[in-house]
């Protein structure tokens, strides 16, 4: 099992939104054929794959066919005729700024099934999902669906949730690119806020085309902004940036955030990507003194999600941790670290292992971190390096992110 390339999406077609957009604003091609090709994409694949809880063909065909009506009426839409899917069943409500946009829903991705103890599996209505790469390993999850349908090509962009790792995780172990926002700065239904929402692409300037249509802010090609930080929480929005910085743009490799034991190939791919971001001049590794270390946001993690638990603990840790975050953004514009501690897990489960190690801390700390393709493991499975920024600097992350891409610096599958 393996990834379909660009060419399946046919001569006329390309393998970004972007550009399928373009073709559909310039009449090119018509949302309703486009629309049509990723349904019968999906029905071909998603028996094996278990991707889509449901597949919305009808009503997809007839959105499209709006699309081009609005397209034929002069409407510029940024992701005209776009097929996009949407986490689980309810995530067509946070997908309204997409459809608005031009996308078009054509169905909702597979979550973990009921009472799963690891968050690392989805359930499809054909059966359990598949790694696109490995059918005997998990995606990853819960945004496991989401990952297996861009990485599979079945559709360009998919919307995810992340409350602990659940769109880095996937993303990594599919070979996509998984952008988490800065917590609270887009609605989430998470009571505790430490959800928030996100995108699977299968480029960075995909997800870059994203973050425009549900921030309704502009990401700068080129060249970052500045990256102040004022203070332990999300900054208030919107986020004003100052004079553009020129590439590279500094950043702190850990291979463990102090706290984690991560296995030593996922490290190795990581680290490796770390240093091809460096090699095109898009970031400068530098050494941090005192070297990162954080204090280990399980305790806090799991307290917060527990009713009627004891927060105190919880409340030390995130303190701790948002203060020597915050010292350590003052140094540097990013943080780079592995983004699963280990390979895709079989069906069965990871045993002891969190693959959340290395992603929730940012969960509890609300900063906007984005998984790149790292390239893959021994096992024929991909793995993934997080990038994370200050608080409310998505546009770091997508400008560094994307002129890596541009420049060859990533590990696309």
């Amino acid at each position: 099992m393996g990834v379909p390339d660009s060419r399946e999406y046919g001569p006329r077609a390309a393998a970004s939104a972007e550009a399928v957009a373009s073709a559909v604003r310039g009449r090119r091609r018509r949302a309703v054929d486009v629309v049509a090709e990723a349904l019968e994409r999906i029905g071909r694949a998603d028996p094996e794959l278990c991707a889509f809880l449901e597949v919305w063909d009808e009503e997809a065909l007839r959105r499209a066919d709006g699309v081009d009506a609005r397209v034929a009426a002069g409407e510029r839409l940024p992701l005209a005729g776009v097929p996009v899917a949407v986490k689980g069943r309810h995530g067509l409500r946070a997908a309204q700024p997409l459809l608005a946009a031009g996308g078009v829903a054509v169905g909702a991705t597979s979550v973990p099934g009921p009472g799963t103890p690891w968050q690392t599996w989805g359930l499809g209505a054909h059966g359990r999902t598949v790694n696109p790469w490995r059918a005997d390993r998990t995606p990853g999850g819960s945004s496991a669906g989401a990952a297996v349908a861009v990485a599979a090509g079945l559709v360009l962009l998919a919307t995810g949730g992340d409350g602990a790792g659940s769109v880095r995780i996937p993303a990594a172990w599919c070979g996509t690119v998984g952008l988490k926002v800065t917590n609270g700065r887009l609605p989430s239904a998470d009571r505790t806020g430490l959800a928030a929402p996100g995108v699977l692409t299968r480029t960075a300037s995909d997800a870059a085309a994203w973050w425009r249509v549900m921030s309704g802010r502009p990401v700068a090609a080129g060249t970052p902004a500045p990256f102040p930080v004022t203070s332990g929480t999300p900054a208030p929005f919107p986020v004003t940036s100052g004079t553009p910085a020129p590439f590279p743009v500094d950043a702190c490799w850990s291979p463990d955030l102090g706290f984690a034991g991560p296995d030593p190939e996922p490290v190795t791919l990581a680290r490796a990507a770390a240093d091809r971001l460096a090699d095109t001049g898009v970031v400068r590794l530098v050494r941090p003194s005192p070297p990162v270390r954080l204090l280990d946001p399980a305790p806090a993690w799991l307290a917060l999600r527990t009713p009627g638990a004891d927060l105190a603990d919880a409340r030390r840790i995130r303190a701790e941790n948002d203060r020597r975050l915050n010292a350590l953004f003052t140094r540097a514009g990013l943080l780079l670290t592995p983004t699963a501690p280990t390979a895709p897990h079989g069906h069965d489960g990871p045993g002891e292992v969190y693959s959340t190690a290395l992603t929730w801390a940012f969960n509890v700390s609300g900063h906007p971190a984005l998984s790149l393709p790292a390239g893959f493991g021994t096992d024929g499975c991909p793995a993934g390096l997080q990038l994370v920024a200050p608080h409310g600097r998505e546009d770091l992350l997508l400008a560094v992110a994307t002129e890596a891409e541009r420049l060859g610096g990533t590990a696309t599958g």
